[in-house]
């Protein structure tokens, strides 16, 4: 193998977007990743420095341009610089509570009473 190229599934774990390297083989061999554009489904794939990977890892799509081939599987620190992330995924609203809604109840409470019942209801279908 030539220092200039790096197999897909290889560098995929190495970049620690999958815990093992048996499921960035899967990922690849099922066919939903492109490189610059075009739909590639073989985890031996000859990956180049600069070249663009198109992936859905869970409920986003990951846009990424790979900046480094790497040598080994290091710390995420280490993973970090081996990409460039061209579409990061929208920052998790940390610290954000939901207000809850009407005729909720809290949990624990038991089942409500007839009265009780009927203000939800009356809650949820206005005449």
């Amino acid at each position: 193998m030539t220092g200039d190229t790096r197999r897909l599934d290889k560098w995929l774990w190495f970049a620690r977007f999958f815990k093992s390297r048996s499921l960035a083989t899967r990922f690849c061999a099922a066919g939903r990743l492109r490189i610059n554009g075009k739909l590639v489904n073989k985890p031996h794939y000859a990956l180049k420095t600069g070249d663009v990977l198109t992936f859905p890892l869970g409920p986003h799509v990951r846009i990424i341009r790979v900046a480094a081939l790497g040598l080994r599987r290091g710390p995420a620190t280490e993973a970090r610089t081996l990409y460039e992330d061209l579409e990061p995924p929208p920052p998790r609203r940390v610290g954000v509570t939901r207000t809850p809604a009407s005729g909720s109840r809290e949990p624990g409470a038991g089942r409500p009473t007839k009265a009780e019942r009927r203000a939800i209801d009356k809650l949820h279908e206005p005449e």
